[in-house]
C-alpha cells in the first residue's frame, strides 16, 4: 500500500491516493483532478475508488469530475443523501481494491454524515495501519462542530464519543491522514505538521486529552473563530454534485469599454486580485480587492456576493487562471473573464480610477493622536484580545460588509490588520459604500507596534 499526499495551500486541503499494484483509489479529491490522473499515470495505476468523507464545507469536492475521466465509483456516506450516482456506505461496511481493506466508521461530530476509513494492508496483516478521518481528527486538533445552527452541542458530544470509543482505540502506531492541515478553518488548533499517528495524537492533541464529555462539549463549542460564508454553501454543493469544471465557463480577455459596461449594467461584481499596494496605488472605484498571494480562496468564499459573474483584474493571464480555479474551489463557477491589458490599459483608455493612500506608522499615529482620523482595527477578535492599539474601533474584516454603516462616511479612516492584506479587502469595502477618505496603515499592527503606537 503506497499513499500519497496532495496539499493545497490557503484552503489547507489534503487529499489522498492509496494506491495498490494496478489500482487506487482517491480519498477527499479537489476539483482540479489533472493532480490525480497524472500521478496515476506516472505510477501505471488505474483510479477505480473514489471515497469521501463528508460534505466538505470549505470547498467544492471533484468526486463527479474524477468520475466522469476515470469510471471509478464514488463511496459516501449513506446519511448524506447525496443525489448523484454513488455508493453509500454505513458503519462496519468494507471495500477492498487488491490487498487494501477499507472498514467504514461513522464519525459524526464535525458534520453529522461524517464517515471516516481505516485501511489494512492485508498483504501484512490484518491489523489498521492508516486512518482517513477526513475532518474528525487533525493533527493536533479535531474538527468544529459548531457549523450546524442549532446542534452544535449534540455534534461536539457526538465527536467526543467517535473519538473515544472508535477512532483512540485503534493501534498506537495507526497513522493518521486528515484532510485539513494548519491554515484551515474547520478546526481551532491545528499543527503545522500534516500527518500523525494514533499515539502521538492520544499524548499531545489538546482535545484528546479532555477526558470528560462535558468539559469536551464545553471547549468545543465556545470562543470558536468565525465561520466564512461559503460553508453554509458548499455542504449543499456537494450533497447534489458540483457542476463539471468542463462545463464552466472559459475566463478570457474582456476590454476595459465591456468590463465598465458590464460593472454599470450590476450583473457583475469586479474583483482586484493584484497585490495591495498595486491595488492602493491604482484601482477601478467600485471594486472588491483580494490578493491573490494571501488566503485568497477563502477570503473570497467568506464575502463576495454569489449568483454573479465574477470579472477579475489581474497582472496577467496566469494569476487571472489561478485566481478563477481557486474560485471554483469554493464555488463560485462564474468568472468568464479578466481585464484586457490590466490597468495600464484601462488608464490609458481614460476611465475612472481610484487610489487607497498607503500610511507609514508615523502618519497614521499623528493623525490619529490629533484627531484628524480613526483607526479601525479589521483583525480576528482572536487578534484583537490579544493586543489592541487605544484608541481604535474594532471591526472584523469579514464583518465590515455588513457593518460601514456603524461609521461615519464623513471621517477620514485608517484600517488596520497584521500585515496589509485583509486591511486592503476592508478599504475596498469602505470605498464602494461612498467613503471617500479610506487610508490603509502600511505594515499594519505589527508595523504600528514595533513604532511604539501599540502594545
Amino acid at each position: 500500500m503506497i499513499i500519497n499526499q496532495f496539499f493545497i495551500p490557503g484552503i489547507a486541503h489534503s487529499s489522498y491516493i492509496v494506491a495498490g499494484n494496478k489500482a487506487c483509489a482517491v480519498i477527499d479529491p479537489s476539483r482540479d483532478i489533472a493532480r490525480y490522473t497524472g500521478a496515476a499515470r506516472e505510477m501505471g495505476l488505474r483510479i477505480t475508488h473514489i471515497l469521501e468523507t463528508h460534505l466538505h464545507a470549505d470547498f467544492v469536492s471533484g468526486h463527479l469530475d474524477l468520475a466522469e475521466v476515470t469510471g471509478a465509483t464514488i463511496y459516501a456516506p449513506a446519511s448524506g443523501n447525496c443525489i448523484f450516482p454513488h455508493r453509500p456506505l454505513t458503519e462496519g461496511d468494507e471495500i477492498t481494491l487488491e490487498d487494501i481493506r477499507f472498514r467504514v466508521i461513522e464519525t459524526a461530530g464535525h458534520t453529522p454524515e461524517h464517515i471516516s476509513y481505516v485501511a489494512s494492508d492485508l498483504a501484512r496483516g490484518p491489523t489498521p495501519v492508516a486512518i482517513f478521518p477526513g475532518d474528525t481528527l487533525f493533527v493536533g486538533d479535531v474538527g468544529r462542530p459548531d457549523l450546524f445552527p442549532g446542534k452544535a452541542e449534540a455534534l461536539a458530544g457526538s465527536l467526543y464519543d467517535n473519538l473515544h470509543t472508535k477512532i483512540m482505540t485503534l493501534p498506537d502506531e495507526c497513522e493518521v491522514y486528515p484532510a485539513h492541515g494548519m491554515g484551515s478553518l474547520c478546526g481551532r488548533a491545528m499543527a503545522a505538521k500534516r500527518t500523525s499517528t494514533i499515539g502521538y495524537e492520544k499524548k499531545f492533541n489538546y482535545a484528546l486529552r479532555i477526558g470528560n464529555r462535558s468539559d469536551f462539549v464545553k471547549a468545543l463549542t465556545t470562543d470558536m473563530p468565525a465561520a466564512p460564508d461559503h460553508f453554509a454553501r458548499c455542504s449543499e454543493i456537494n450533497r447534489a454534485g458540483p457542476a463539471l469544471m468542463r462545463t464552466l465557463p472559459q475566463t478570457s480577455a474582456i476590454d476595459p469599454k465591456t468590463i465598465s459596461e458590464r460593472i454599470k449594467g450590476g450583473d457583475a461584481v469586479l474583483l482586484d486580485i493584484r497585490s495591495y499596494p498595486a491595488f492602493s496605488g491604482l484601482h477601478i472605484p467600485g471594486s472588491w480587492h483580494i490578493d491573490l498571494s494571501g488566503n485568497f480562496a477563502t477570503q473570497a468564499g467568506w464575502i463576495l456576493p454569489p449568483g454573479r459573474d465574477i470579472l477579475l483584474v489581474a497582472d496577467t493571464w496566469p494569476q487571472a487562471e489561478e485566481a478563477a480555479l481557486q474560485l471554483h474551489r469554493v464555488g463560485f463557477d462564474r468568472v468568464p473573464g479578466f481585464l484586457e491589458g490590466g490597468m495600464l490599459v484601462w488608464g490609458v483608455a481614460g476611465l475612472p480610477t481610484g487610489r487607497v493612500p498607503v500610511l507609514s506608522p508615523a502618519e497614521a499615529g499623528t493623525l490619529i493622536k490629533t484627531g484628524k482620523a480613526v483607526l479601525v482595527d479589521v483583525r480576528s477578535d482572536e487578534e484583537w484580545n490579544s493586543a489592541h492599539a487605544d484608541p481604535s474601533v474594532h471591526i472584523p474584516w469579514h464583518d465590515l460588509r455588513n457593518r460601514y454603516t456603524e461609521l461615519d462616511s464623513s471621517l477620514h479612516y485608517i484600517v488596520m490588520c497584521r500585515g496589509g492584506q485583509r486591511a486592503s479587502i476592508s478599504a475596498s469595502i469602505l470605498k464602494m459604500h461612498g467613503f471617500s477618505q479610506v487610508s490603509n496603515l502600511g505594515g499594519g499592527y505589527t508595523a504600528y507596534q514595533r513604532a511604539g503606537f501599540a502594545p
